[in-house]
C-alpha cells in the first residue's frame, strides 16, 4: 500500500482531567473514503478539530505527506491541501453563493487579498469556483444571497466553497446532517466522485450512506478507538454492535 497521505500517531487532546481523545492513530490514503463514527460525545469533532489544527494536541503528531505538522496554524495546513467542512453553516450569509465559493478559490491566488489585483480577471478562481458549485448541485452563476437558502443547500454551498480551495485531503463533519433524501442522495454520489481523487475522513451519523461510501471504518467511543477495519468487519462487530451500532444492525 502507498503511504499515507495524513496520519496521526497516538493523538491525545485533555480539557483539564478530560480525555477528549486518546492515543488515536489512524490513516488516510488517495482513493479511500474513512468513516469515523462514534456516538455523541466520541471524541470525533475533536479528533477532526486536531487534524485541521482547530486544537492542538496534548500528545501525540500528525503528519501529511511524511512531515509533521503538529503545530502548523490551520490556515497553512489548509494551503497545503486539507479542507474540511464542520457540522455548522459557516457561510457568509450576507454575500451570493457565487461569491461565497469565490473567495475560498480566491485564497489559493498569490497574495490573495492585494488591493492591486482584479480577483474576477482570474481564470483559476472563475474556473474553480464554477466547477465546485456544479459539483454539488448548485447553479454555477447563483446569484442567491446564501441567506436564502434553504439548509441543505447551504450544505451543498459549504461543500463547494471547501471544493474550490483545491484540496488533496476532505475532512466532513456530517456534510449529510439536516439534508432531505434528494440532497442527500446528491452529496452521497458526490462523494463516490470525489473518492479516487482525495483522501476522505467522514464523520457521519446516516448509517445508509457510511456503510455504502467507507472503504475503512473507525469506531471511536468515549476518546478511544473501539475498532476500525472494512465495512463488513465494523457491521458484525459485537464490541460495535453493543457500544453503537445495535445489535439489529447485524442483519441488516
Amino acid at each position: 500500500m502507498t503511504e499515507p497521505v495524513l496520519s496521526s500517531r497516538g493523538l491525545e487532546r485533555r480539557f483539564g482531567g478530560l480525555v477528549a481523545v486518546g492515543d488515536v492513530s489512524l490513516e488516510l490514503y488517495r482513493g479511500k473514503l474513512h468513516a469515523l463514527l462514534g456516538p455523541n460525545g466520541a471524541g470525533k469533532s475533536t479528533f477532526i478539530n486536531l487534524l485541521s489544527g482547530e486544537l492542538a494536541p496534548s500528545g501525540g503528531t500528525i503528519s501529511f505527506r511524511g512531515q509533521d505538522i503538529s503545530r502548523w496554524t490551520p490556515d497553512r495546513r489548509s494551503r497545503a491541501g486539507l479542507g474540511r467542512s464542520y457540522q455548522r453553516s459557516s457561510v457568509f450569509l450576507e454575500l451570493s453563493v457565487y461569491e461565497n465559493c469565490r473567495l475560498a478559490a480566491q485564497s489559493r491566488l498569490p497574495r490573495a487579498w492585494s488591493v492591486l489585483r482584479n480577483a474576477y480577471a482570474s481564470f483559476s478562481v472563475r474556473e474553480a469556483t464554477e466547477a465546485s458549485l456544479r459539483a454539488v448541485g448548485l447553479p454555477a452563476h447563483d446569484l442567491r444571497l446564501a441567506s436564502s437558502l434553504s439548509h441543505g443547500e447551504r450544505r451543498q454551498l459549504e461543500i463547494a466553497m471547501v471544493l474550490a480551495t483545491r484540496p488533496e485531503v476532505l475532512l466532513l463533519d456530517e456534510p449529510l446532517a439536516g439534508m432531505g433524501s434528494e440532497e442527500a442522495a446528491l452529496i452521497v454520489e458526490l462523494l463516490r466522485t470525489l473518492t479516487p481523487s482525495h483522501a476522505i475522513l467522514l464523520v457521519e451519523h446516516d448509517m445508509d450512506a457510511v456503510f455504502a461510501l467507507a472503504d475503512v471504518i473507525t469506531v471511536m467511543v468515549n476518546g478511544q478507538v473501539l475498532e476500525s477495519g472494512p465495512p463488513d468487519q465494523i457491521r458484525r462487530s459485537p464490541a460495535v454492535l453493543r457500544a453503537y451500532l445495535g445489535d439489529g444492525e447485524a442483519h441488516r
